[in-house]
């Protein structure tokens, strides 16, 4: 958790003026009663009502000094966590991502949304513990995909580069990946080519 609260804090330095009023417009929105905390249960109702997908029990992660409550700096790894796309939950044991997880290759560049990027914990993935439908399917670990990606966009023909870009962009995005230096994997004729992701 301490990759994730040192990435939002470097996110946040960085942030428009307009971005950081809307990050205090946030904490003000969970902040119910106006205490300048944000309790568990001002935090659970107030992901409850905004349908998002951070889980309630990550609290207790976000909550780095342990006092039961979240202070402005606790909250913006939070908000990092909701706009960055890093709300990624392991498929085997329903934990909260915070660090180097796997993910199945053919699953993050299916074309299908519907599809699952089928994220694992490092424990999960190494002890087997998850029943994945596909037989074959290659997992690749978060940084290992990135950079992957993008040595082989630099390999594919020019005039292909723009849409296997695109296509790649958005399916980082929902991989919870978010980088404006995003490559891709493509064959010789710009088409995807996730068996080329491979651990050694």
């Amino acid at each position: 958790m301490e990759e994730i609260r040192r990435a939002a804090e470097a996110y946040y330095k960085h942030l428009p003026e307009n971005k950081k009023e809307e990050a205090k417009e946030t904490f003000n929105a969970m902040d119910k009663n106006r205490d300048r905390k944000i309790n568990r249960d001002e935090y659970v109702e107030y992901l409850k009502n905004d349908n998002n997908t951070v889980l309630p029990s990550l609290f207790k992660e976000l909550d780095k000094d342990g006092n039961g409550s979240l202070d402005f700096e606790e909250a913006i790894v939070l908000y990092y966590i909701m706009k960055s796309g890093r709300a990624i939950i392991c498929k085997g044991c329903d934990s909260f991502l915070a660090g180097a997880y796997f993910s199945c290759s053919q699953c993050f560049f299916n074309k299908d949304d519907s599809v699952s990027t089928y994220d694992l914990c490092c424990d999960c993935y190494g002890d087997k513990k998850f029943v994945h439908n596909d037989i074959g399917h290659i997992f690749c670990d978060n940084y290992t995909l990135l950079r992957q990606s993008r040595s082989l966009i630099q390999e594919a023909p020019p005039t292909k580069r723009n849409t296997v870009v695109n296509f790649l962009k958005k399916g980082m995005q929902a991989a919870g990946i978010t980088s404006s230096d995003i490559g891709g994997m493509v064959t010789g004729d710009g088409g995807v080519d996730s068996s080329r992701c491979r651990i050694m």
